[in-house]
């Protein structure tokens, strides 16, 4: 399959609420999950006002049409993800179109934004997971270690200095 990676466009940044319902885990073979859940302010939050400082996302493209995208942002104050770690470190976000999934650019995605991350000087990352997501071999792969197992989730942390 041919595919691009690029930077998401400000003109492009509505597809953030696609990418972000199709990033909420959803075990296979349940019913969907309601579109309405990216209205929760918990999870809104990861792209309510995209492109403030140390926000940035990559797309992928496929026949002209966005395919996925990885987002990082940074949290401070009371603002903070699921993933969060501290003030200093980018927490990933990451969704594929279903028909786009297991094909090898989520982690070419990844990969991307790691590299990108490096060049600013970050010296971490984080992200969470679903336990049961198929994603965790993924970001184990990567290089992702879990720093903290909660019920339903495990934060993880990338050392971005290797």
């Amino acid at each position: 399959m041919d595919y691009t990676i690029r930077k998401l466009r400000e003109d492009e940044e509505e597809i953030l609420e696609d990418l972000l319902y199709e990033a909420i885990f959803q075990p296979a073979g349940g019913e969907r999950i309601s579109r309405d859940i990216i209205g929760k302010p918990e999870l809104f939050k990861y792209i309510r006002d995209f492109g403030r400082s140390g926000d940035r996302c990559l797309v992928a493209e496929a026949d002209r049409r966005i395919i996925g995208g990885v987002w990082v942002r940074k949290w401070s104050g009371t603002d903070k993800g699921y993933g969060y770690v501290d003030d200093f470190t980018p927490e990933f976000s990451i969704s594929l179109l279903k028909g786009y999934r297991g094909r090898g650019v989520g982690s070419a995605l990844m990969r991307e934004m790691i590299s990108l991350l490096k060049g600013d000087g970050c010296t971490q990352a984080s992200l969470s997971v679903s336990r049961g997501n198929y994603a965790v071999r993924l970001y184990r792969k990567l290089g992702f270690k879990v720093i903290v197992e909660r019920e339903d989730d495990y934060v993880m942390l990338l050392n971005l200095r290797q």
